[in-house]
């Protein structure tokens, strides 16, 4: 099984052949200029994102500073928006879909490495992909770990730290996350009176 293969699997790999440095460090390249733009180039952040990413569909935006390990493992769905520090460690896929925002300093982390600090002394890591479905709202300071699934229309609350995916259409929040409540109509009704 090849790396690439294993990248997607949770299994154990390192990433130092088949051209992998290569693509992370044009990743990074590309990410680089990015943050480099002027507030003003509006159009030109819009062509450099769709270069940066696997995929990202219309209406994206990432306020600068971004960070990614690869970009090209990460594919973004209509109207996304992510405030300033997002970092995604896309070794496995990250996929997010239409509706959703970013607040600041959120990580999204496809990537850990064994407990066992003898297989850990070895550099070997493992990734699962991870997956925010469409409407979701990630608050300031959230990570997400390896192999998380966030449910649609789903609200993470700020600082949390997501270590088990969330169902769809609830409120979670916490160290690690867990679901609070439910979104109901009272959530409407709060910003219609």
């Amino acid at each position: 099984m090849s790396t690439r293969e294993k990248m997607n699997i949770g299994e154990l790999y390192t990433d130092m052949g088949e051209g992998l440095p290569e693509e992370r460090r044009a990743g990074k390249e590309r990410v680089y200029d990015y943050n480099l733009t002027r507030p003003s180039e509006e159009e030109k952040r819009q062509r450099m994102l769709k270069d940066i990413m696997g995929s990202l569909g219309d209406n994206g935006w990432i306020e600068p500073p971004l960070r990614v390990a690869y970009g090209t493992h990460i594919h973004i769905g209509n109207n996304f928006y992510a405030n300033f520090n997002l970092t995604v460690v896309d070794d496995a896929t990250v996929t997010i879909g239409d509706n959703v925002m970013i607040a600041p300093n959120v990580t999204l982390a496809t990537a850990g490495h064994p407990i066992d600090p003898e297989i850990r002394a070895t550099g070997q890591q493992f990734s699962l992909p991870i997956v925010i479905e469409d409407n979701v709202w990630l608050g300031t300071g959230v990570m997400v770990n390896p192999g998380v699934t966030i449910g649609r229309n789903s609200v993470i609350g700020a600082g949390s730290v997501v270590t088990k995916s969330i169902p769809a259409g609830v409120v979670a929040a916490g160290v690690p996350c867990r679901v609070i409540r439910p979104i109901t109509a009272a959530d409407r009704e709060t910003f219609t009176k």
